[in-house]
């Protein structure tokens, strides 16, 4: 599956954006989808998750700011992300695979595909 990531930008301290996933290829409706991050400097981390089922899991750094969601006629999944602040910059890239479990969410090595990123920058 090929996916495209979108909706980055520079936004102010305390400010939202909403990202978008949109796969190609094949329907998302059977895979889990997740949303990483990397910070220059720093290792890619996990931010959120969404299960088949539409069960959410979400990094300590983000809960309760960040919502992941999907719309699967559009095939599309989302990540809100509101009251951001300047350590939210990074590159964020949506991730999938095939025969993903879903206590292996958070382990970037357990994906295959993957979307190729969209700069948030956020502004102090």
């Amino acid at each position: 599956v090929q996916l495209q990531a979108s909706g980055g930008g520079l936004v102010q301290a305390g400010g939202s954006l909403r990202l978008s996933c949109t796969a190609s290829g094949r329907s998302l409706s059977s895979y889990h989808m997740t949303w990483f991050r990397q910070a220059p400097g720093k290792e890619r981390e996990f931010v959120a998750a969404i299960t088949r089922s539409r069960s959410e899991y979400y990094s300590e750094l983000v809960k309760g700011w960040f919502t992941i969601s999907r719309d699967n006629a559009k095939n599309t999944v989302y990540l809100q992300m509101n009251s951001l602040k300047p350590e939210d910059t990074a590159v964020y890239y949506c991730a999938t695979s095939a025969g993903l479990i879903i206590s292996s969410l958070r382990l970037e090595n357990q994906y295959n595909s993957w979307g190729q990123g969209t700069q948030v920058t956020v502004s102090s």
